[in-house]
């Protein structure tokens, strides 16, 4: 898995329109956030984009998959799919999609419980 600095910075100037996009390196390929939430990734010198049940129809509906990654020997699919291709050179379809990634983050974010933590140091001040 690789990002090479000019396809990130790339990456970067696409997505720019969503405002306070950041890259971040993990891994040897690199998250794409905004404002804090991780909607996309990019491994390869290919993007990902975060998607749901109801979305990932339209990724397989392009010929896209998951990004898939080797773990002691067993694949591990994540909810990242490969935006497609034809996207690098439509400016406006590839925003159009980060957006639709960008709000499933945001709604799988939003899903997750409060850290164990929280909810301890909550239920000691509730007694």
């Amino acid at each position: 898995m690789s990002a090479s600095p000019d396809f990130v910075e790339f990456v970067q100037e696409l997505f720019a329109p969503l405002g306070a996009v950041g890259i971040r390196r993990m891994f040897g390929g690199a998250g794409i956030y905004s404002r804090g939430v991780m909607f996309g990734l990019i491994a390869d010198d290919t993007i990902y984009l975060k998607a749901d049940s109801d979305t990932k129809a339209a990724f397989e509906a392009r010929g896209c998959g998951p990004f898939v990654y080797d773990a002691k020997g067993k694949p591990i699919r994540m909810s990242y799919w490969q935006m497609p291709a034809e996207l690098i050179d439509d400016a406006d379809e590839a925003l159009a999609w980060a957006k639709t990634a960008l709000a499933v983050a945001r709604a799988s974010k939003a899903a997750l419980p409060p850290s164990s933590r929280r909810i301890t140091l909550g239920a000691s001040r509730r007694r």
